[in-house]
């Protein structure tokens, strides 16, 4: 009987995902072994830009088999995804209070070549766990199992194109929230950037 929840492993994940591993703090997996599942957090972010929500995707190969294990997606390099993304997050976030306390760190997953899209969420996972004071070890599934109680399954929860229930998360001062209002559950790095090391009490 599965007895741990189970997380996908997102690109800058948004905030529930990290509310969701402090409710399951120390019992958790992250999926390793699912396929590949299109228009998820897995290769998007939701930040908050000058015109509202922007979407940051990274650009996968999929070739001809939608049955890639997800641990095996590659990223595809056709184009300078890196330079768009961070150019992105410095003209949505460079007026932030906190952007460049942490600049420099995250510069690195924005310069460096990866060939793995799980080794880059991996990678900036382990780092925003590090910023956000989280001494978390993180375990991986070694099988996929299909039906799992829905209280722990969090593979299908945490959908950009569904509705989270944030009716009642609480309010922090985003950079653009005089031009259209307080957007809830952004990627953490929204969060970070506007509250720095304040982030963790947030969640």
């Amino acid at each position: 009987m599965q007895s741990s929840a189970i997380f996908p492993l997102f690109y800058l994940p948004p905030i529930s995902y990290f509310s969701g591993l402090k409710e399951f703090e120390g019992n958790f997996l992250i999926e390793k072994e699912e396929h590949f599942p299109k228009q998820t957090y897995r290769n998007r972010a939701t930040i908050y830009s000058p015109n509202g929500s922007l979407d940051l995707i990274i650009p996968v190969i999929r070739g001809a088999n939608a049955h890639t294990s997800i641990k095996d997606v590659r990223i595809s390099n056709d184009f300078n995804w890196q330079r768009l993304h961070w150019k992105s997050l410095e003209s949505c976030y460079r007026k932030s209070a906190y952007f460049e306390y942490y600049e420099d760190e995250l510069a690195r997953f924005y310069h460096q070549k990866f060939e793995f899209l799980f080794d880059y969420n991996l990678e900036l996972l382990q780092w925003l766990l590090k910023q956000m004071k989280k001494d978390v070890s993180l375990n991986f599934t070694t099988e996929y199992v299909k039906e799992i109680p829905d209280e722990l399954d969090f593979r299908t929860k945490l959908h950009f194109k569904k509705k989270q229930a944030v009716t009642d998360a609480k309010a922090y001062f985003q950079v653009f929230d005089d031009r259209h209002g307080f957007k809830p559950n952004l990627s953490i790095a929204d969060l970070l950037f506007n509250q720095g090391p304040q982030s963790r009490s947030y969640i």
